[in-house]
Formats: structure tokens, sequence, C-alpha cells
């Protein structure tokens, strides 16, 4: 199964993201790194953060709608995703460095602030902004990951095994090359599947050898409506060039 998910939907997938009508894409320099941006419309700006394992173009529905209605839509790849430049250090992945990149991304578009949209570690990253920046947010809506206060005598990560032992997924995630090492094994059409289409509840768990049980134990052959074939190849080309490192990287850095 897992290879018939990457031989047969990927190995022809179209480039969607240069198929939205409208959609300009360009690359930035900022903090360092090339990171690639996607947008549309012209007025204020709505920046977009996307979470984990995805891309700009998780918003790309958004992107239309709100640039329709008067709206600049800004969408990046965030450092380590996609077209965006992921450096080899897990250091480069803390929250200073994104930040950072996201300050020169907001002061390149030419503006003061923005409105901040953002979901999953977009949304860490978002909360982030807001503390060390609030300058440059007039507003800022967060789903899925609430502001998550931070006890300084507590490890997150040392917190997150007693609370679930050390198979839950951030746990697993710690040791460079061992995940990517798993989702290799199974494929990158397999995990992404595997994630996206997740509707299990409580807490993802992943043993060793086991990475489909922890995230989707009930996945089925078929997609959802909102995620098609086209979709999930668009993802699938950008992961298959990059691997996941650079996103997991994001969660090694829990403890700083």
């Amino acid at each position: 199964m897992h290879a018939f998910i990457n031989r047969v939907s990927y190995c022809c997938a179209r480039d969607r993201g240069s198929e939205m009508e409208g959609i300009e894409h360009r690359t930035v320099e900022v903090n360092g790194i090339k990171m690639h941006v996607a947008e549309k419309g012209e007025g204020p700006v709505v920046l977009f953060l996307h979470g984990f394992p995805e891309l700009w173009y998780s918003w790309r529905h958004q992107i239309l709608s709100l640039s329709s209605l008067g709206y600049r839509a800004v969408a990046p790849d965030l450092r380590g995703y996609g077209d965006t430049e992921a450096p080899p250090s897990i250091s480069s992945y803390n929250c200073f460095h994104i930040v950072g990149d996201l300050v020169a991304l907001i002061d390149s578009l030419g503006v003061q602030q923005v409105f901040l949209v953002a979901h999953d570690w977009g949304a860490i990253i978002g909360w982030y902004l807001c503390m060390f920046r609030p300058d440059k947010v007039k507003a800022y809506v967060c789903l899925s990951v609430p502001f998550l206060r931070r006890d300084p005598n507590i490890r997150t990560v040392d917190g997150m095994r007693a609370l679930y032992g050390d198979d839950y997924y951030v746990c697993r995630f710690q040791k460079p090359g061992e995940m990517e090492a798993q989702m290799a094994e199974v494929g990158t059409g397999y995990v992404l599947k595997n994630i996206l289409t997740s509707r299990k509840t409580g807490p993802p768990f992943l043993p060793h050898g086991e990475f489909g049980t922890g995230f989707n134990p009930d996945m089925s052959d078929s997609l959802p409506s909102w995620l098609t074939e086209d979709d999930l190849a668009y993802y699938v080309s950008k992961f298959e060039k990059t691997g996941f490192t650079g996103g997991l990287n994001y969660y090694r850095n829990f403890n700083l």
C-alpha cells in the first residue's frame, strides 16, 4: 500500500501552486535565508503561517477568498519547508530565528503591522511573534494551539514525557534521524496522507515501527472531500525534495 501511494499518485504531480489564478510567487531574503512567499491582492496584509507537515499551500483557499475582499494575503513556506531554505543545524529552528524570519518578511512587505492567522506550529510561532514584537501584529487568529505558558522550572519535552510517556509523538521526534528513517520506510505519501487526514482524538502516540497506528489507525484508501489527489500530490512533491527534517527540528527546539 505504501509503495502504491508513492508511485501512482505523485510521479506526475502538477505544480498546483502555479496553477492557482493570480497567486504570485517570489523569493525574499530574510534573516540570512531565502524564503518562498505566495501572495495575492492589495490592501491590509493578512499573514498566514502553516503547521507541520504543511506548506503555504494549506492557505490557498483563504488567499483567494481574502484577496477578493480587499486584503493582501501572504503565505510563506516557513524555514525548513517547501521552497524556503532549510539550514542544517537544529538550533537554527528555535523561536528566535523563526520570528526573525517573520519580522524581516513583514518589513519587506513595506507595512508596519499585519493581521496574523496561524495554525499548529505556525500558531506557536505566532504567539512568540506577538510576545517578541507586538508592534508588528494588529490582530491574531490562532488555530489549534492556545498560548502555552512556560514554566521555567520544567523543560517542555520532559513535562510531556512525564505526562504521556516515551511514545508520545513529540518525544519520538526528538532524536535526530530516527523519525526521518521511519518516515522514509513507510514513504512520503503515506506519512502525509496519514497525518493530514487523521481524525484520531486524544494524544497521538508513535510506538517504534508503528507510524500509521499512532496518528491515523483507521486511514481510508479514499481521501476526504476537502483534499484532492492533486492537492496531496503537491504536498508530496515538495516533501519528496526536502524531507521532514526541517519541520521535525521545530520540535527539537521545544526545550529552548
